[in-house]
């Protein structure tokens, strides 16, 4: 392997720094040379409009700007105003290697004042960290790897390249902080990085992502937020798409050969149904449909030792079934599953073991499945109702649990504000560009900028404001070509979406929204939820998680069922999976479904609980200047809750939560501040959405009370709907 990464220009080919944006130029206007190594110095762009050409590690690792624009503004999100300004900035600074004007990096080393171009700081070794606030580190200041006296010293592989490399910490070698006598060349890591992306550079030893990555980014190894090059490879699987064309029979009575197929003759070859790397002329088996099933002779021995193979009479096409149109060969039903009856393509979703105990209903109540489970079972009347109550209480423990812990999570996010501009009317695609942007911070509060097609913005940094984007936002993934399903969703396999790297987002958005305050997605499948939680190899997927009919159905009526089900629901999306799982580590997220995997099933995996006036009672807190006014004003309050509740009024109880917070449900995590009720003398009720706090009006009778709430929710939240973005 050559590990020469890419010659630099000799030293009199660097740019003269009295040039200026009037002249095109082949130099970059940050570091002056005319290199164009992506390896090395970032891709290397060019802008005519803007006569302009940048490397995007120099504009990247800049010391004096930010990205303050949208991905598709400006050099990806640096505006060409700002980029002027580094350059005017650099322009005064002198580099400490080359000692030339334009050193636009600085050492963020406290008290150090030394200035020098990305390229001049590489050939120094200095370190670069591509991450969080992009650090660079002089030759002096720079961070080490630490070796203990007990490691042995002296010569091993780079498990990359395969050459020798002293096992002594410096610039061009680093240690695997997993593995205990695992090292490697700087450079070699660094094109392994560039060829992986995040979801596939990890140790090649052990296999070990995330500590790997840690260390690697602390050490100055760029990785990139993409797709492995062989993933992204155009028709890079396009053999795998080929199909087996070849007779296998002991004796072929093709005159024409083996590998010749006629299609719809006695001619075309027919490949195993098992494992269809064998294939047979129909003439030569004494097929005389393709209909039929064949299997190659090393797939019949294997069902024999396994007991699954019985030898069936050939039959013609005059004594067999057709089955939704697809003619077959007759087979002997389950003794567990009755026959179904031509045109029933949805009774197979009672055979599922996940809902089916050996038709031993009572035992298995809908209560202990998903609240988006798409069958019901029937269960006596006394039973369910005490069962439900049980569930219900439960679920109620799980979610004050699981808002703890959400609560402990949100200790992270500090008071510095990141804007997220969204168009209400375009949620993903304004989303998506917020989340990207180099400056958005999980960590920081979250300011929503609303807009619409009319160029209309509105600011808001409330709770409501937030609550509505995310609500938004989780609607749009629910429907999305990432999730497939009816209620209850696995993922679905979409390629453009892997391209870009959406899969990755959505779990990101899904854990930004659980800790700042939004709603759970609440439409995850018991095996999605499991996939994420314990790892894809312990799951076994059940016929219910299959969203094609069609798909279900043939599954079903193959042989080797669980080996289907696996490919079909779990293999098959496997690298979307990933990505999934490295979003939902945002914040610590993940992690905390893992240690706690009950509590957080029961936002995942279950809706809302359904509003009642008890759970809106027990959520506001009242206060009042006069205990007579407090305890007949909240005689009124509880009355009215309990006829909204009945539907005597012309407002719901979703209009009340939303009328006082701006949300029509309890996020997982509660709000912030906590609800509360002020009884003042005023005309009307208000609603602080910023406090959450409900001020109500103090009345001599209870329809004064009731007239006045219904008439100012019912008009508020319709002048509301109006005039919304």
């Amino acid at each position: 392997m050559n590990r020469r990464l890419c010659q630099t220009q000799p030293e009199e080919l660097r740019m003269s720094k009295t040039n200026n944006f009037g002249i095109p130029s082949p130099f970059c206007v940050l570091c002056g040379r005319t290199d164009d190594c992506p390896e090395k110095y970032g891709e290397k762009k060019t802008y005519v409009e803007h006569n302009l050409t940048v490397h995007y590690y120099c504009l990247l690792m800049s010391s004096g700007i930010w990205q303050r624009g949208e991905e598709d503004e400006g050099v990806d999100g640096f505006l060409i105003t700002d980029i002027r300004k580094e350059v005017n900035r650099a322009a005064k600074l002198t580099c400490n290697i080359c000692k030339k004007k334009g050193a636009s990096i600085g050492c963020v080393a406290p008290k150090c004042k030394r200035s020098y171009h990305f390229p001049c700081g590489i050939q120094k070794e200095c370190i670069f960290q591509f991450m969080e606030d992009f650090r660079s580190y002089c030759w002096e200041h720079k961070p080490v790897q630490k070796i203990s006296d007990e490691e042995s010293r002296g010569t091993s592989q780079c498990t990359i390249c395969l050459d020798l490399v002293e096992q002594v910490p410096m610039y061009t070698v680093l240690k695997s902080p997993c593995c205990k006598n695992a090292w490697f060349h700087r450079e070699c890591l660094q094109y392994q990085a560039l060829s992986a992306g995040i979801f596939f550079f990890r140790c090649t030893v052990c296999n070990n992502k995330d500590k790997f990555q840690k260390e690697m980014l602390r050490m100055g190894i760029h990785i990139p937020e993409k797709d492995a090059s062989w993933e992204l490879e155009e028709n890079a699987y396009q053999d795998l798409l080929q199909c087996y064309q070849h007779c296998d029979t002991r004796r072929c009575r093709c005159k024409k050969g083996r590998d010749y197929n006629e299609p719809d003759s006695k001619w075309e070859i027919k490949r195993c149904r098992y494992c269809g790397s064998r294939g047979t002329h129909l003439a030569c088996s004494s097929m005389k449909s393709w209909e039929q099933n064949w299997e190659c002779t090393e797939c019949r021995s294997i069902l024999a030792k396994s007991g699954n193979y019985s030898k069936q009479k050939k039959r013609s096409l005059a004594t067999s079934e057709k089955t939704g149109g697809t003619t077959c060969l007759l087979e002997e039903p389950s003794p567990k599953c009755p026959r179904q009856s031509p045109g029933s393509q949805r009774n197979f979703l009672l055979q599922s073991p996940k809902i089916m105990c050996q038709n031993n209903l009572s035992a298995c109540s809908h209560l202990e499945l998903p609240a988006s489970t798409r069958v019901m079972m029937s269960l006596s009347p006394l039973m369910s109702n005490r069962n439900w109550s049980l569930r219900k209480k439960h679920l109620r423990e799980q979610r004050r649990e699981v808002s703890n812990i959400l609560k402990e999570l949100k200790l992270q996010v500090n008071t510095k504000t990141t804007r997220l501009n969204i168009n209400a009317e375009n949620i993903w695609n304004s989303a998506l560009k917020g989340f990207k942007q180099r400056n958005f911070n999980p960590m920081k509060t979250i300011e929503i900028k609303f807009t619409n097609g009319k160029n209309r913005s509105k600011t808001d940094a409330s709770a409501a404001s937030k609550h509505r984007f995310f609500q938004l936002l989780m609607h749009h993934l629910q429907n999305s070509s990432l999730f497939e399903g009816s209620s209850a969703k696995n993922l679905a396999l979409d390629f453009q979406a892997v391209e870009e790297n959406l899969y990755f987002e959505a779990g990101k958005m899904i854990a930004v929204s659980l800790v700042h305050g939004g709603p759970s997605p609440g439409f995850f499948s018991k095996t999605l939820f499991d996939c994420l939680v314990y790892g894809p190899e312990k799951v076994k997927p059940a016929l219910e998680d299959v969203a094609d009919v069609d798909v279900a159905q043939t599954i079903k009526m193959k042989m080797l069922v669980n080996d289907i089900l696996i490919h079909h629901v779990i293999k098959r999306i496997i690298s979307p999976l990933e990505s999934f799982r490295q979003g939902l580590k945002t914040l610590g997220v993940l992690e905390k479904m893992q240690m706690h995997p009950e509590a957080f099933s029961s936002i995942l995996c279950h809706k809302p609980e359904r509003l009642s006036a008890e759970t809106i009672c027990d959520l506001f807190k009242i206060h009042s200047s006069s205990d007579v006014d407090k305890v007949q004003g909240a005689d009124f309050w509880m009355g009215y809750l309990q006829d909204v509740e009945s539907g005597e009024s012309v407002v719901t109880l979703e209009d009340i939560l939303f009328f006082v917070t701006g949300s029509y449900s309890v996020p997982p995590i509660g709000f912030d501040p906590e609800p509360t009720i002020k009884f003042l003398h005023r005309r009307y009720p208000s609603g602080n959405r910023f406090l959450n706090c409900l001020e109500l009006p103090i009345t001599t009778t209870y329809e004064q009370f009731k007239n006045k709430m219904d008439l100012t929710i019912r008009n508020t939240l319709t002048v509301e709907r109006e005039f919304s973005f």
